[in-house]
């Protein structure tokens, strides 16, 4: 089936972009901790300042990401959609050439 494929590519990329950032961050922390800004401080700043340049430095694996949860939740509606014309009653044709 071709979404579990596209599932794993989403875990893959969610991961990564994961990584990225924290990868970043703690870049940033280092870096001001080099120049003499007390740790906490520098993890502050690093955590504000990951965000923005995040977004800009791994944008495609952000789109990635995006695309692969903006089908997530498209096939989660479309699976809670069949299950309440389920309930309601609804048939469709499948279930209507399975009952005879």
């Amino acid at each position: 089936m071709e979404q579990a494929g596209g599932g794993n590519r989403f875990g893959r990329d969610l991961v990564l972009y994961t990584l990225a950032r924290v990868v970043l961050v703690a870049a940033l922390t280092v870096v001001l901790a080099l120049v003499k800004v007390p740790l906490l401080v520098a993890l502050a700043i690093a955590l504000v300042a990951g965000f923005p340049l995040s977004l800009l430095l791994f944008r495609g694996l952000n789109q990635r990401v995006t695309t692969g949860l903006a089908e997530r939740n498209k096939a989660r509606y479309d699976e809670r959609q069949r299950l309440r014309a389920q309930l309601r009653g609804d048939e469709t044709a499948d279930d209507q050439g399975k009952d005879d």
